[in-house]
């Protein structure tokens, strides 16, 4: 027996305190390797690889949410008895991680630059593992089941093997290969990032209009110096252009308009004259062009635009690059050479303004590309790079979705990933960095290129490129690189594909789409059955998180307040499938507070299961429901929990997660505990017969509704189930365990109830009767409520019951308790010969009860408060209705407010129908 109860007292705490439990637990879970697959499972493999976070992340809200989802898959999978891996690691993170270093070298007075590529890297390597572990560790702080021995990091030997491979053959195929076009570059990173690390921000921004002379008969170019203020003197005709980014006018290859606009007809096929440079620019004609936008001309700058891109390749305009790395000016720049791109945008309108070619400026509205992790505007950028041509990729990856061999839940986003990989460019994977995977390619002397496979040696003479590749190249090669590919390792074979893959939709693209287009043409076969996407956590009025507004809410504080089962049951239960999830801080506390109503009530079953055995053999099964003495109630909450386990295998199936841990907590504390744990207070006031089969149903019921709440609150229900069955005590698993050779009892190898074995538990008969005599128990409740009757004191109770009153009077000990009816003034009868005076009625279908007031209330008194309660009441409706009947009101306010003054007046008519009625009851 390996033991699970260090600092564990032998009997519950009055209160539960998940500060006391979590660390525990985690610890006794790893240390004795129950997050590994078990070899002697039942059913085959189902694996789950890790999106991996950047080593050098901090936990967010979104690990958050991908933790508590994919745990929930792997445990919920692990009890059903499937040979359960969840393979852990971190992504280099490329740019993130040489940023931090970079910092580190520059507050010591240095640059990567100056200690070299060889000493840059050293230090990086050890300052990821100084700092690069504390992600895992805050994901254990989750509950995450990962198996830590298998923990996997882009960079680790095995991983750049599969990377070299993986570039070798694609290069070899002819998917890779080298080009100069239009990229996203970062200035402040100078590197060229990916689609994924530009954020889109609107912004005000303006827009300027600026003069461009044409060239004519009379004037073929200036003849003044730029600045003079005479450099366009004797121009005769211009072609005014709009642009927000005056500075690129020094990359314009052209000038384009909308094919046919009567405008500028007659100016296509001349040439216009670039201010300060004096080029020469075609006038063209281009489809692209609105003519509504600005003044229906456009600059074309084929080097800096993606749609100037496009225009100049149509029109085989020359792409002219006006800037350095670092985002200043080159030698192409004329006067502004050395500039800032900023700087320049200051001088050249200054200039423009000089020579009278600024028209006019306008404030405009636009969306910018921010570098995600510089924070410096976009700029894009014509540079020479690597890239995969990834039609052909992209094609196998939309035939595995299309042909089911894929599954995207929710279905909806196939359309999205259809989308997106039918319309896909080729994908730019060289990265201007030195952490990272090379790109394994030698420049020879004599111009050729070598790429070695790699288990070839680099050829001597050659000079390899100097770029990285892109981080998402790694990672798109994940969930089988992890498992050993391209060897043919134990885990390889055993564990590929992968099952699932668990996301947010926002990288639907950018990582799903790649790890299919990588897995599909490297292995054949796709790297997971099933795509689950979820939504972004965002605040509880729906706003995005950012510190901009001042809403980012971190995760470790949450759980250290309300510990990680509540927070992990709040982010499952707060939406559906591929819906964003706004995070409510009072659905994390009543989450709290379920996980302490779990604690009580598990204190209150074991205070009452005396000696009867923790083990299967207590269990009620389909015999002993048919022989022994058991009550309607306890056939009613039977067949609920039967019914409940139905729902969620369907639910959990169907990758509805939310709902289903939404239905169990209904159940656990709807039913279980504010209706079978007080009923079973009741029957347990009976002879030892009746005591044991009610202990019988409280065990089978919170034993099989904990195992289904496992895979959604790991911590809170593997201590109770602890104390519940006695595991910590019994150093032998049960013989049903599927994992008998474990060693030790947790719930975690406990088998997940399925509905098969309990249908014959379930009862529709007695589910429909005790649905009666709790209508009945619940209306005399609200009566007692209504009328403000002391919770002490008993009343009095006829029910009227018809051919229902035998069933009635079988319960009547129920319904005298649960109700606070006194038990010799409850009287059940099949008919009543005349109606009761001065007592309040309650019709619940063929069933009538009549509640005597004079026992309940000072009749004296309470006509006097409802009389009073109903002149305000009568006074409410007048208003409201003089209001709804005032033309004025009616056509002056707006709709919203004439719709609540209708839905108040409702209401107010409700009430006041309610105070007469009660009036009534009194007289």
């Amino acid at each position: 027996m390996t033991d699970s109860t260090a600092a564990r007292p032998l009997e519950m705490d009055k209160a539960y305190e998940h500060r006391l439990v979590e660390q525990r637990l985690y610890e006794w879970w790893e240390r004795n390797g129950l997050f590994a697959p078990r070899d002697d499972a039942p059913r085959p493999p189902f694996v789950i690889s890790i999106p991996p976070p950047n080593v050098t992340g901090e936990l967010h809200l979104g690990h958050a949410m991908f933790v508590a989802i994919e745990d929930l898959l792997i445990r919920w999978r692990r009890m059903q008895g499937y040979q359960t891996l969840w393979v852990p690691g971190t992504d280099h993170a490329g740019i993130a991680t040489q940023t931090q270093v970079e910092k580190l070298l520059e507050r010591e007075g240095t640059s990567r630059q100056a200690v070299g590529r060889e000493e840059f890297l050293r230090r990086t390597w050890e300052w990821k593992e100084k700092y690069g572990g504390e992600i895992t560790r805050q994901l254990r702080r989750l509950g995450a089941s990962c198996d830590w021995s298998r923990e996997r990091f882009t960079l680790d030997p095995g991983l750049s093997r599969a990377v070299h491979t993986a570039f070798k053959r694609l290069y070899d195929d002819g998917l890779i290969y080298r080009g100069t076009y239009l990229v996203n570059w970062s200035p402040k990173l100078q590197t060229a990032v990916s689609d994924l690390e530009v954020e889109y921000e609107e912004r005000n921004v303006s827009i300027w209009y600026v003069r461009y002379p044409v060239r004519t008969a009379d004037w073929a170019g200036p003849t003044a110096p730029w600045g003079s203020g005479q450099w366009a003197a004797g121009a005769t005709e211009f072609i005014t252009v709009a642009t927000t980014r005056p500075e690129t006018i020094l990359g314009d290859t052209a000038v384009a308009v909308a094919p046919g606009d009567p405008r500028y007809a007659h100016l296509v096929g001349k040439e216009a004259i670039l201010p300060a440079l004096a080029r020469p620019l075609p006038i063209i004609a281009d489809e692209y062009v609105d003519p509504e936008f600005g003044s229906g001309a456009v600059k074309i700058t084929p080097a800096h635009d993606k749609n100037d891109y496009e225009i100049g390749k149509r029109h085989h305009l020359p792409m002219i690059n006006i800037l350095n790395p670092d985002a200043t000016i080159n030698e192409v720049g004329g006067p502004y050479v050395g500039l800032d791109r900023f700087e320049c945008r200051k001088a050249i309108l200054a200039d423009l303004e000089r020579e009278g070619l600024l028209v006019k400026t306008e404030p405009h509205k636009m969306n910018v590309g921010i570098s995600q992790r510089g924070g410096e505007i976009i700029e894009p950028l014509l540079s020479e790079q690597w890239f995969v041509r990834t039609r052909p990729l992209a094609d196998l990856a939309i035939a595995a979705v299309r042909d089911g061999r894929v599954r995207i839940v929710p279905e909806r986003f196939e359309k999205v990933y259809f989308h997106w990989l039918e319309n896909i460019e080729d994908w730019c994977i060289s990265r201007q960095l030195w952490w990272g995977h090379r790109i394994p390619v030698w420049y020879m002397p004599d111009g050729s290129i070598v790429v070695p496979g790699p288990d070839e040696p680099p050829p001597a003479e050659g000079v390899q490129d100097p770029d990285v590749l892109d981080t998402w190249f790694s990672s798109g090669l994940w969930p089988f690189s992890t498992l050993g590919w391209p060897d043919e390792t134990d885990d390889y074979r055993r564990f590929y594909p992968t099952s699932v893959m668990e996301t947010g939709y926002d990288i639907l693209f950018f990582w799903v789409a790649r790890m299919m287009m990588m897995g599909c043409y490297f292995t054949g076969q796709p790297p997971f059955h099933t795509v689950y996407l979820h939504g972004l956590v965002r605040d509880e009025h729906g706003r995005k998180m950012s510190k901009s507004f001042g809403n980012v809410v971190n995760p470790l504080d949450i759980i250290e307040q309300y510990g990680a089962d509540a927070l992990r049951y709040t982010l499952v239960t707060s939406g559906t499938p591929g819906q964003d999830v706004n995070l409510n801080p009072q659905r994390i506390e009543s989450a709290r507070n379920f996980a302490n109503k779990i604690w009580n009530i598990t204190r209150f079953v074991i205070s009452k299961l005396g000696n009867l055995p923790r083990t299967e053999s207590s269990k009620v099964t389909a015999e002993s429901l048919q022989t022994a003495g058991y009550t309607l109630a306890d056939r009613w909450i039977l067949s609920r929990y039967a019914h409940l386990v139905a729902e969620v295998d369907r639910l959990m199936e169907g990758y509805n997660f939310g709902e289903a841990g939404r239905q169990i907590h209904d159940f656990l504390w709807g039913e279980f505990a504010d209706w079978y744990v007080e009923i079973a207070k009741v029957q347990l006031e009976g002879d030892e017969q009746r005591n044991e089969l009610t202990r019988r149903v409280l065990f089978t019921v919170l034993d099989g509704s904990l195992r289904l709440l496992h895979p959604f609150m790991p911590f809170v229900t593997e201590e109770v189930w602890q104390y519940l069955t006695e595991a910590y005590q019994r150093p032998d698993p049960e013989p049903a365990t599927p994992f008998a050779g474990l060693g030790l009892r947790t719930i975690s190898y406990a088998t997940y109830p399925e509905p098969a074995p309990l249908t014959a538990l379930r009862d529709e008969a007695a589910e429909a009767d005790w649905s009666l005599v709790q209508s009945l128990i619940v209306a005399i409740r609200n009566v007692r409520s209504e009328y403000k009757v002391e919770p002490a004191r008993l009343v009095a109770a006829t029910v009227v019951a018809g051919d229902r009153a035998d069933l009635l009077r079988a319960q009547a000990a129920l319904i005298s308790r649960l109700a606070r009816v006194a038990a010799g003034d409850l009287v059940i009868v099949n008919e009543l010969a005349e109606r009761p005076r001065q007592a309040a009625s309650i019709v619940i279908g063929s069933v009538e009860c009549f509640l005597p007031l004079a026992g309940m209330i000072d009749l004296a008194a309470e006509q006097a408060r409802l009389q009073k309660e109903l002149a305000q009441a009568e006074a409410d409706v007048a208003r409201r209705t003089a209001r709804l009947n005032n033309e004025s009101f009616i056509s002056k306010a707006p709709p919203h407010v004439v719709q609540r003054e209708r839905e108040g007046l409702e209401a107010a008519q409700a009430a006041l129908a309610r105070l007469r009625e009660r009036l009534a009851e009194l007289a």
